[in-house]
Formats: structure tokens, C-alpha cells, sequence
């Protein structure tokens, strides 16, 4: 090995020589000296050392590759496992939601990431990243990637293979990586990764070492040295990237779920040994940032993403740290906040910067700026909770009473919320029992309010409601039910069973009382499955569809307008009647009417409760009502309490009644006209 001080060919080698032609010319001059025998075993022995070393390099060089590609293989594996939400699922089989599409289209062009595939366990192929919300088509082609699938999720360990496309493709390694969550596997990721950089580095160090290493084998151990400190670098290099994508987020930048979780963690240990003041944890939600993402396209919305983290960061000082938790939802950890006024006046200035328009590209108009508020609410360690998990769980329930209060607002943890969150998820569980219960076991009822002609007083019929009569929590009210079964996705289950109730009921009445049901959103994800149900439940109760109303709200009419009025169609043709409940209220429009022939209008009970109060409720009643008969739609107004009400809905000539006024809900035993028909029987 040389030393500082020797020089491999003192006399040729200077700084104004390069240093391939002067090494030539050397050994030309050495090889002249000795005669021809001696020069062919010097030239095969020095082509064997050129062949060799040559060979050694590029089973260096393939290793070389095929290590990077592993160590970037296993980052995206973690980063997938840790930064995609709901990652677990998608592995299961679910289609991926709005944001972890958004993720997992994040990821492809990104460190070299060519394209990447999901795997099960079994070798199921489940999705593919140049089509991230459509379900992927196995082919013949994928068995030989099943099979390598199935040995790394028996195994545990990866594969990977180098192979090179065609010259113009670049040279690329495929993977397969077990992704594991807490220590367990749940499905294998292929990627796909460009090393073209990487192996044409390598390549021209090849090269220059082939050129001179047959007249000096000093240059091999240089060009040795170069290559290990070249792959230290890059191994450094990609360590960090993996380490950074598998604690950050890679949108924004900022701190994941789990990093940040992490990082809580370890500072509520260091405020519990006082070697820190105090910290506080805000949750920050953006208001109305689904409608940017809608009115603008997702692209959009991440550039806002980005500079709202932008923004935030130069709110924080060193010692805080700012996260992305989810969607919209970003994070701070604000240390030395030992009161609230600290963190007040941090709250007010994440709320005052956050306000401020952005400039975004991409944006067609006059205005190209988006105007955004957020929603903030916070916990304090020693007041709030003393470890990362309680902390951040009351923090987010103070965003959750943030939001219900209105946009732009903060709050701190309160923990009546805390109490108010464990009832409903109680009542959660025991509606979940009671709709697979029994009806005569479950509690739930269903009361009928009657319905009455306005200028006769004639019953014509009943709107159903649901009641709850719980064994241990004793009446339970419809607006504390319904909101339950909305948010839980039983809002299905429930409709169907009033729907049916109400069907069987009504059978058993006589011509012509007719029964009104309210059907929920929720009702209406799946047309086809609404319909199903109205059909069946006819059938089964042998009620006429004439008999049968089914009522729905305007704002069902304000999202995927032409999917509800197809379903509306296909419900009016099986013969049953449609009214729009609570006109007047919302999003009143006009097109609606035009382009869906209702039968009935019902005014919101607001309406029928300010008449004879303001001159101007008046002539909004009178114009409804006049409107509707020109559409030959009939009008319902509920809510009446008082007679002179009464009076002022038939003077304006609305056809049909119903409130506390006329009669109150009541079980099918005690409905007017079965008292009606008792009466006369006993007479």
C-alpha cells in the first residue's frame, strides 16, 4: 500500500499530465525492455488482474445495488405501515378513503419510487399505484410475483432482484417487503425502484478503474476506497431519507401520527422529572377545507396543506414541534406553557395567521386566494391529563366542542365533553342491541301524529315517528337517538325497521288513511337498495303504494342531485306518493320542483309558529302555498299549536294540518280512528 510520501510513477505523474497517457506511456517503456516471452505472460497476467478486478467490481457494484435497493425497499415498507392511514384496512381488502389515496399518490415519483403493488398475505393482489381507487385485475403475469409474495410473508424477510429494462429505461430493482404493523405482518409491498443514478455512478467508476487497473493496482485499492466511501455516503444518504419518511410526514414535512405521539411522550416525562416548565398540546382543524378539495381538485388542497404548515412553523419556536395528524388535522406541541396565557396568545396567533388569504396556483377567477379559518382546542399537561395519550385524546375533544361552537374558535378541555362523548357512545351500544333485538324486546315504538284536512277537519292520516323506551335509561328522546344513528351508520338499520313497522301498521287501517315515513340520507347511498326495501315492504304488509308517503329533507337534494331524483322516480313508480319536508328552511330552491313532481310540500313548523307574530311570515306562507297549487302540489304545515295559526293556514288555503293543536303522537292502540271505531262498537 503507498504511503503519504510515494507516488505510484514519480517521474511522469505532475499537475499539468493527465494521467492515463503518462501511465501508458510508462508501461509501454517497461514492457520494451524485456523480451517478447516475458511481455506476453507480463500482458496475460495483467490481463487477468484487469479481468479480475474488473470482476470483482461489478459483483461489488451488483451488490452495491441490490443493498440500496433492500434499504429503501424496507424505508417505504415502514414509511407505508406508519404514514397511510388506515393502512391496515386497505390490506383487508378496503378501498382506500380520500386521504390515504391522496398519500399513497404522494409517494409514486418520490425517492426513486418507480410504481409500487399491495399484496395480502396469500399473494392477493390489491392495489396498484398507477390506479389507486380502482380495484386491480391480476393477470398470468402476477403468478410469478404471488409466489415470491407468499415466501417473504412465510419467511418474513425480503427479496430483491436487479434487473435491467432496455437502455433507454435505466436500470431498476424490484422488491418485495413484508410490511408489518406493531410487529405483525399484514401484507407484502412490491416496489419497483430506479437505481439509474446510482448504477451510473457505479458504472463510470467501473470504468475508470478498468483503465488503470492493469499498470497499477494502487489505483484499484483508490478506486476501492472511492467506492466505499461513495457507498458510506449513500448508505447515509438513504438512511436518513428512511428515517425522516418513516417520523414525517411527506406532504407537509412536518412530524407524523407517530413521531409526534413519540416525541408527547417524551416530554410529559421530562416536565413529570422538572426538566421542563410545562407543555400544552393544540389540535388544529381547517374549516371547510373538504369544499377547497371539492370546488378545486385535491392537488389544490395539498399546496394549501403545505403552506398552512409553512405558516404554522414560523409560529413555533425552537423547542415546539408541529405535526400532521391526519387529512386537515395538524398538531403543536408547545413546551414551557406552564398557564393558559401562553398558550392563549399562541392560539390567537395560529387562528390571526391561518385567517390570512392564500395564494394558490391552479385556481381560475378574479380571486385566485383561499380563505380558510380553523378550529383550535387545547390540553395542558397537569390540568388536562399527565401522559401523551390523555393529553392528546382531551385535546381533540376540546377541538371536537371547538367546531360545534362555530368556525374560527378555540377551546380547552372540558371534561363534561368527556361525558357527554362516553353517553353517546353508551347509547350507541344499546341501539346497536335493541335494532337486533326483537321489536316487543328492543323498546323501540312507533308513534303516529294524525294528519287532517284543513278546511273539513277529516283525518287523513298518520307521519310515523320512532320512540325509544330503554329498560335503564327510561325515555329516550328521538333528537338524542337519531343524531347517534347518523354518526354510527345504524340510521340504515333503523329505517328499515320503521319502514316496515309503520307498513305492517298501516295495513290494518281503513281506506283511505294513508302513512308518511322519513327517509334518512343514509337511505339513499345505495338507490337501487331503497327501492328494493319500499318494494318489499309492501309486498310483505299488502299496504297499496298509495297509502304509503315517504318524506325527505332538501338538504338530501343538495349532494349527488341526479342520483336522488333518479331513485325518486324509480320510488314514484312503484306508486308510492313524495313530499319534501321542512320547505322553506335551508337550501329552498325552486329547481327542485320543476324537476321532480312532488305531491305534497310540508312548511317547517318555524313558518306556522311566527304566524300571526310577523306580517312577513304571512305572505311567505301564502306565496308557498300559492306556488305549490300552481304545481299542483299539495301543503302540509306541522307545528300548529294555537288556533289563530289554524285560522291563518286555512285563510291562506294550505290543504292539509297536523300538531299539538289537532293531536299529539300516540301509540297504533290509542290513533283516533281506532277510538272512533270503539266508540261505535259499544254504542
Amino acid at each position: 500500500m503507498l504511503n503519504r510520501n510515494q507516488q505510484p510513477v514519480p517521474a511522469l505523474l505532475n499537475r499539468n499530465q493527465h494521467p492515463v497517457p503518462a501511465l501508458l506511456k510508462h508501461a509501454w517503456r517497461r514492457l520494451s525492455r524485456i523480451r517478447w516471452l516475458p511481455m506476453a505472460t507480463t500482458l496475460g497476467l495483467a490481463t487477468l488482474a484487469v479481468a479480475a478486478v474488473a470482476l470483482s467490481v461489478q459483483r461489488l457494484s451488483a451488490q452495491h445495488l441490490q443493498a440500496e435497493a433492500t434499504r429503501a425497499a424496507q424505508g417505504w415498507a415502514r414509511h407505508l405501515a406508519s404514514g397511510v392511514q388506515d393502512v391496515d384496512l386497505i390490506f383487508m381488502g378496503d378501498t382506500p378513503g380520500a386521504v390515504a389515496q391522496g398519500q399513497l399518490i404522494a409517494l409514486r415519483g418520490m425517492g426513486g419510487l418507480l410504481r409500487f403493488r399491495l399484496f395480502d398475505a396469500n399473494g392477493g393482489l390489491l392495489l396498484v399505484s398507477n390506479s389507486v381507487g380502482t380495484t386491480p385485475q391480476a393477470t398470468d403475469a402476477d403468478n410469478s410475483a404471488s409466489t415470491q409474495v407468499r415466501q417473504v410473508a412465510r419467511s418474513g424477510q425480503g427479496q430483491v432482484s436487479l434487473y435491467t429494462q432496455e437502455p433507454a429505461a435505466g436500470t431498476t430493482s424490484r422488491a418485495y417487503m413484508p410490511v408489518l404493523q406493531r410487529e405483525a405482518l399484514i401484507g407484502v409491498m412490491e416496489v419497483d425502484l430506479d437505481q439509474t443514478e446510482l448504477a451510473q455512478g457505479v458504472a463510470d467508476s467501473f470504468r475508470r478503474a478498468s483503465l488503470v487497473a492493469g499498470t497499477a493496482m494502487a489505483l484499484c485499492v483508490l478506486l476501492a476506497a472511492t467506492l466505499m466511501r461513495h457507498r458510506a455516503r449513500l448508505e447515509r444518504r438513504a438512511r436518513d431519507r428512511a428515517d425522516f419518511l418513516a417520523g414525517h410526514d411527506v406532504l407537509t414535512g412536518t412530524l407524523n401520527h407517530s413521531h409526534f405521539n413519540s416525541t408527547l411522550v417524551q416530554a410529559c416525562q421530562r416536565v413529570a422529572q422538572r426538566q421542563a416548565t410545562g407543555l400544552a398540546v393544540l389540535c388544529i382543524d381547517l374549516d371547510g377545507f373538504a369544499l377547497v378539495n371539492e370546488n378545486h381538485g385535491h392537488r389544490v388542497g395539498d399546496e394549501l396543506l403545505r403552506l398552512t404548515a409553512e405558516r404554522l412553523r414560523g409560529l413555533l419556536r425552537d423547542s415546539d414541534r408541529l405535526a400532521r395528524l391526519a387529512g386537515d388535522r395538524f398538531a403543536i406541541l408547545q413546551m414551557g406553557a406552564s398557564d393558559s396565557a401562553a398558550v392563549t396568545a399562541l392560539v390567537r396567533r395560529v387562528l390571526q395567521h391561518l385567517a390570512a388569504p392564500h395564494d394558490l396556483p391552479g385556481i381560475s377567477g378574479p380571486d385566485p386566494s383561499v380563505r380558510l379559518s380553523a378550529s383550535v382546542g387545547v390540553a395542558l399537561h397537569g390540568t388536562d391529563g399527565q401522559d401523551a395519550d390523555t393529553l392528546l385524546h382531551n385535546a381533540e375533544l376540546a377541538l371536537l366542542r371547538a367546531k360545534n361552537n362555530g368556525r374560527a374558535c378555540w377551546s380547552f378541555y372540558d371534561a363534561s365533553l368527556d361525558r357527554r362523548l362516553q353517553e353517546r357512545r353508551t347509547l350507541a351500544h344499546e341501539l346497536r342491541l335493541a335494532l337486533a333485538m326483537a321489536p316487543k324486546d328492543s323498546g323501540l315504538r312507533l308513534h303516529f301524529q294524525p294528519l287532517y284536512k284543513a278546511s273539513s277537519g277529516e283525518l287523513t292520516g298518520y307521519e310515523t315517528l320512532a320512540r325509544w323506551f330503554h329498560p335503564v335509561l327510561g325515555v329516550v328522546p328521538p333528537s338524542d337517538f337519531i343524531p347517534v344513528a347518523e354518526d354510527t351508520g345504524q340510521i340504515e338499520a333503523l329505517g328499515r325497521w320503521v319502514l316496515n313497522a309503520a307498513c305492517a301498521e298501516a295495513a290494518h287501517w281503513p281506506e283511505p288513511l294513508t302513512v308518511a315515513v322519513n327517509l334518512s340520507a343514509a337511505q339513499f347511498r345505495r338507490g337501487d337498495a331503497i327501492v328494493a326495501e319500499v318494494a318489499q315492504a309492501l309486498a310483505q304488509s299488502g299496504l297499496a303504494p298509495q297509502r304509503l308517503e315517504l318524506e325527505i329533507t332538501e338538504s338530501l337534494l343538495m349532494s349527488h342531485t341526479e342520483q336522488v331524483l333518479a331513485t325518486l322516480h324509480a320510488l314514484r313508480q312503484l306508486g308510492t306518493r313524495i313530499a319534501m319536508d321542512d320547505f322553506g328552511t335551508g337550501y329552498s330552491s325552486l329547481a327542485y320542483l320543476w324537476r321532480f313532481p312532488f305531491d305534497k310540500l310540508k312548511i317547517d313548523r318555524a313558518f306556522t309558529q311566527g304566524l300571526g307574530s310577523d306580517a312577513r311570515v304571512d305572505v311567505i306562507v301564502k306565496s308557498i302555498v300559492t306556488l305549490a297549487h300552481s304545481l299542483s302540489i299539495r301543503v302540509n304545515a306541522e307545528g300548529l299549536e294555537t288556533e289563530a295559526q289554524r285560522h291563518a293556514l286555512v285563510r291562506h288555503g294550505c290543504d292539509e294540518l297536523q300538531g299539538y293543536l289537532l293531536g299529539k303522537p300516540l301509540p297504533a292502540e290509542r290513533l283516533p280512528h281506532v277510538e272512533a271505531e270503539t266508540a261505535a262498537e259499544l254504542v
